[in-house]
């Protein structure tokens, strides 16, 4: 499963900063690709227990769980109106699994802001109305085609276009209410029938509020006020000092350590984003060992094994015999798998276990 995640945000936000700071970049250098006016780029998310078992294990090859991250230098509002170049950003926000909205917060005279003045409650409403504003626009270009299409539809097609355009009614007038379709009570019908449609405030949000290192003692208080007020299910606020993660990033490790000790953080910034956005999500990782490679997997919670093997090839779905699975921690407390084997905690579960947070998985198969 590959993570893709859209970052946007309001004119001089600082959006790019924070890209850069979450990918250990510079925008427009050789490790991000631009495509269309969206830099790309590709961060390893870091899990201790990764390392654990790279130690542990002595593997050839350990590969992490990436995220892509797409940083979208418009306004979404406009693209939603444009149907060249921005239709083609508005996909690539419409294609990603969770969106970052970046909030300025940081005071700079040499960098104005659009609106005249600081307001992060005002900046917050405003991405949040051009993702409705976005949503709305789809809505209403699709009522419109179901209309038309139920003056000829055949009796056994009215029914779906019917059912359908109820769900889309219902969304259109909880949207318009400023509700975003994540809140939404749906069935699991109305689920399934809007799941085409990658409608942007059904995405898990991540508001990122961009401060300046004179803001950094507050920071807590800051996120937490905010986190009161708009905290949903689905969405969450964070502060980040983009422009002090993205020169820590640039630094080697020991020496941004001991930078960020004396700003008094206890981890780097692009680590809490990636723990917010798995949170927001609902996203796990289980970990498999095969032909001399460690890799992580992120899944969703509650994914069945026999789903789990699918994430890694369809084959493995397809042919799925049963999954040999330990836990890490005992796993870690064996020191081997065969240790592991000798104590009865490596055990055979079958297409319907649940994956585990952590579960060190052989997958058997026949194809």
């Amino acid at each position: 499963m590959n993570i893709g995640i859209g970052i946007i945000g309001l004119e001089q936000s600082g959006r790019t900063t924070v890209f850069n700071a979450l990918t250990g970049g510079v925008a427009g250098d050789k490790g991000h690709a631009q495509a269309g006016g969206v830099h790309i780029g590709t961060a390893r998310v870091s899990d201790p227990r990764l390392d654990v078992l790279t130690r542990l294990l002595q593997p050839k090859r350990t590969v992490p769980v990436s995220i892509t991250y797409s940083d979208i230098g418009a306004s979404i509002k406009g693209l939603v109106k444009d149907k060249g170049i921005g239709g083609q950003l508005l996909n690539t926000v419409s294609n990603a699994d969770a969106i970052i909205n970046v909030v300025r917060a940081f005071k700079d005279d040499s960098i104005p802001h659009p609106e005249g003045s600081l307001d992060i409650e005002r900046d917050i409403a405003a991405m949040k109305l051009e993702l409705a504003f976005s949503d709305l626009a789809i809505l209403e270009r699709r009522l419109e085609r179901l209309q038309e299409s139920l003056k000829a539809a055949k009796p056994a097609e009215r029914q779906a276009h019917q059912k359908e355009q109820e769900t889309l009614l219902k969304l259109k007038t909880e949207l318009e209410k400023d509700i975003p379709i994540r809140e939404m009570r749906l069935t699991p019908e109305e689920t399934r029938i809007i799941n085409n449609f990658q409608f942007l405030t059904a995405k898990p949000l991540l508001v990122v509020v961009n401060i300046g290192e004179d803001q950094l003692g507050d920071s807590a208080g800051l996120e937490q006020q905010l986190n009161t007020r708009h905290a949903r299910s689905g969405c969450r606020v964070i502060t980040l000092c983009g422009k002090l993660e993205a020169e820590l990033v640039q630094l080697k490790p020991d020496e941004a350590r001991e930078m960020r000790d004396g700003y008094g953080l206890k981890e780097s910034g692009a680590d809490r984003v990636v723990a917010l956005s798995y949170e927001l999500m609902g996203l796990i990782s289980f970990f498999t060992i095969a032909s001399g490679e460690v890799r992580a997997w992120p899944i969703s919670a509650g994914t069945e094994a026999v789903k789990a093997a699918g994430k890694i090839h369809t084959d493995m779905e397809r042919g799925f015999i049963r999954a040999e699975v330990i836990a890490y921690d005992d796993l870690v407390r064996c020191g081997s798998l065969s240790e592991a084997r000798k104590k009865g905690l490596l055990r055979m579960e079958g297409k319907t276990y649940t994956v585990q947070d952590g579960d060190v998985i052989t997958f058997l198969f026949n194809v």
